[in-house]
């Protein structure tokens, strides 16, 4: 199944190296010009409800890694003819449908391990989110909101979203992953996984994912995020392998951004950020690295 990836034979150490400088580069600096601005808390708005930050994000900082594929292929002459752009069904919608679906079962799973063990913070009532709701002179029930998400996670989101994710997925999936491949398709996943969280660090240190009150900000987050880049990306890696193409991790990325915030309608009080109950979490990340193992058992 592997052979689906035209993965090289040896290890391109130029073009690797081109493709994580161009990829880091463009996404660090734009994290500096967040940071610059004033970060994710005090971002200049542009216009009602958007920051600069929130312009940013989704546009210059995830789309670094596709860059840097285009960049490393032109720079290195290395050409178009493996760019896994082309979608590839091989006759059957099964890891679409796995790309759609597993990232709310795992995510339903994983949060719900966190209110096992933390079963004060579950409130099925959503008062929490009500008052915030009232606050914002919002008067729809959350419940239908929380409708209206899982709904939606299940069926436009996951192409919506999975839209802005083609820039991280262009470039780690798409081409970091074949070319570690000649190191062993486990070591290639998981070293993918690891720098591929590595890459979030400083929008991490600017509070995003966990925030800033967690005991050893903001290093102890960043570690943890690399548990929930692991196991996304290992499935994410199977999705690109079984298919050859960037676009069922894609839409697999997008479907976990789209239910990963559902769990947190349905807090009462303060969550410990580090263990979820979203998946970044390292309790909510369990069922992640559990399918991860699976899937690289052999």
């Amino acid at each position: 199944m592997h052979d689906r990836l035209r993965a090289p034979t040896t290890l391109q150490r130029r073009r690797i190296a081109l493709f994580l400088l161009v990829a880091f580069g463009v996404s660090w600096a734009t994290a500096l010009a967040i940071w610059v601005t004033g970060g994710f808390t005090d971002s200049p708005e542009l216009t009602s409800g958007i920051t600069l930050a929130t312009v940013l994000l989704p546009t210059a900082y995830m789309f670094g890694p596709a860059v840097g594929n285009v960049v490393a292929r032109l720079a290195t002459g290395e050409g178009w003819d493996r760019h896994r752009l082309r979608p590839e069904f091989e006759g059957t919608m099964w890891t679409y449908a796995a790309a759609w679906l597993v990232p709310a079962g795992l995510t339903v799973v994983g949060a719900g391990l966190y209110f096992a063990v933390f079963p004060g913070q579950f409130d099925p009532t959503m008062a929490a989110f009500r008052e915030q709701m009232a606050s914002m002179g919002v008067g729809i029930d959350p419940r239908l909101l929380a409708a209206i998400q899982i709904v939606s996670a299940l069926t436009i989101a996951p192409i919506i979203n999975g839209l802005f994710a083609f820039g991280e997925e262009f470039g780690w999936r798409a081409y970091l992953l074949p070319k570690l491949t000649p190191l062993g398709y486990r070591r290639a996943v998981v070293l993918s996984g690891v720098i591929w969280g590595v890459w979030h660090w400083p929008i991490l240190a600017m509070g995003y994912n966990y925030g800033f009150d967690y005991p050893g900000f903001p290093w102890t987050g960043m570690l943890a995020f690399l548990a929930f880049t692991v196991g996304t990306g290992t499935f994410l890696s199977a999705l690109t392998v079984r298919e050859g193409s960037v676009w069922p991790a894609s839409v697999g990325h997008g479907a976990i951004n789209a239910i990963a915030g559902i769990a947190v309608l349905f807090l009462a009080g303060q969550p410990n950020s580090l263990l979820g109950p979203t998946p970044v979490g390292l309790l909510a990340a369990l069922p992640w690295l559990a399918l991860a193992a699976w899937l690289l058992r052999e």
